[in-house]
């Protein structure tokens, strides 16, 4: 008799059901991309409606750098994979917690500790992401992101950075990890509650302290200069009452040529920054023929990042640049900062709520290797990671969706703001100088894209005159 799933115990099942829907997310993720890469190999000439807006040596350079990150993306993909279910096949959580818990008991804390080791646990397992995943970001940034000519970082600088940013993670992680499993343990009946909202402080904390304290350890951030560029967007700010405090221009030159923009803070204090990229009179990459001023000594970073020549005029001029933050003020005056933070804590409370439910279940952890123990940092694991997993892709479908409605009413924004026209040319520009590929196959642009694709952002805006 053929002994099916079904037939094996609880555990197992809840094993081998998690391990397949990984492997059917994998398959699902590989197939969408297998769609695209069709699309990239064999979409080689300008698609007539985007003759006017592309050109073909653009669209041609654009085509190879998505394919080539697409490719990337497929191999990288399959050894993440592959190594987590390796992972979970040798029992290599159960493990990691036995070399925490040896670890610990060497200084004199026994098994009663678990916090304790519960944070040797968290260290040695982001140490282990970090190694492995080392190659493959080495790979990323100084074969693709070189080879089409975005990568501004040299070896130096990319191994202190990523030094700094485990240390940093490290000494944000550890105390909250700690303080959380200790409100879990103490919190009663109703810890998941407590545990919800210390999250919630948390989160709101990080956000406030994120660009004041936390990116200015890997980023120069200066004040943008007195001039006409920041009069314009303190007035524009004044006009739809956004409370502008400060505008800054953080140094993304000395990493990377892609270029973004973003505001942030709570209440009346807002303030936005922009990348030096995506300014025109600002961005170093336009100035690579002329002679460049000394760069302060504080900032190890500017001596050990390239000056590479650009043949093109990257960033927007400033007018493009108004209409680019007329969309992004588009998405506060519209609420959907406000939105998207309510239904992020919606989402966190749901979980906190059912993982109240499940962390008592014993198969649980046996499912996992846990015979003897049920450690609270491993419930958190197996339940938000494993057991959650299908709840998690259907919410981000769902958020993707939702990411895109917003991206159109923040372009309908900037329209009623009188800069269509604008917006429309700081997209096209924004889409070369980035190398974005405009042509997507349907279901591939559906699943993953957050924001529309090109074509249809500039159809929504009209019929606006290019020039």
């Amino acid at each position: 008799m053929v002994e099916t799933i079904f037939d094996l115990p609880v555990e197992k099942q809840i094993f081998y059901a998690v391990l397949g829907f990984s492997w059917t997310v994998y398959i699902w993720e590989a197939y969408l991309s297998y769609r695209q890469r069709r699309i990239y190999r064999s979409t080689t000439h300008v698609p007539q409606e985007l003759g006017k807006i592309m050109d073909s040596e653009t669209f041609e350079k654009s085509r190879l750098y998505q394919l080539d990150k697409s490719n990337f993306s497929f191999w990288s993909g399959l050894y993440s994979e592959t190594e987590g279910t390796l992972i979970l096949l040798l029992g290599g959580i159960p493990f990691l917690w036995d070399v925490a818990g040896s670890v610990t008991s060497r200084f004199g804390f026994s098994s009663e500790y678990e916090i304790t080791q519960s944070l040797v646990f968290l260290t040695l397992a982001t140490m282990f992401s970090a190694v492995t995943g080392l190659p493959w970001s080495l790979y990323n940034t100084f074969v693709i992101e070189e080879k089409h000519g975005f990568n501004q970082q040299t070896i130096g600088f990319f191994l202190k950075d990523a030094v700094k940013k485990f240390v940093v993670t490290q000494c944000i992680l550890l105390p909250v990890t700690s303080l959380l499993l200790y409100i879990i343990k103490i919190g009663g009946d109703y810890f998941f509650i407590y545990a919800w909202l210390f999250t919630l402080a948390v989160s709101l904390i990080l956000v406030t302290i994120y660009a004041d304290y936390i990116a200015p350890l890997f980023d120069k951030f200066t004040p943008l200069p007195e001039g006409e560029l920041k009069t314009d967007i303190e007035s524009m700010a004044k006009s739809i009452s956004f409370p502008l405090t400060k505008v800054y221009v953080v140094e993304g030159s000395k990493r990377s040529s892609h270029s973004n923009a973003y505001f942030y803070g709570f209440f009346k204090n807002k303030r936005i920054v922009l990348f030096d990229t995506l300014l025109e009179d600002y961005s170093p990459l336009n100035k690579s023929g002329e002679p460049q001023p000394e760069q302060p000594d504080n900032d190890e970073a500017s001596s050990e990042s390239k000056a590479k020549p650009k043949n093109k005029k990257q960033g927007c001029n400033n007018p493009e640049i108004l209409a680019v933050l007329g969309h992004e003020l588009g998405h506060w005056k519209l609420g959907h900062t406000v939105k998207n933070i309510v239904i992020s804590q919606m989402n966190s409370f749901l979980c906190f709520s059912l993982f109240a439910v499940l962390i008592g279940r014993k198969e649980l952890f046996v499912a996992f290797g846990f015979n003897e123990s049920q450690p609270t940092l491993i419930g958190l694991m197996i339940i938000f990671q494993f057991i959650f997993s299908p709840y998690n892709e259907l919410l981000s479908f769902c958020l993707t969706v939702l990411s895109r409605r917003f991206e159109f009413q923040a372009d309908a924004f900037a329209r009623g703001m009188g800069k269509a026209s604008e917006l429309y040319s700081a997209l096209i520009k924004l889409n070369k100088d980035n190398l974005g590929f405009p042509v997507a196959d349907w279901l591939f642009s559906m699943w993953h894209y957050s924001h529309p694709p090109l074509l249809e952002r500039l159809r929504a805006l009209g019929n606006v005159k290019q020039d």
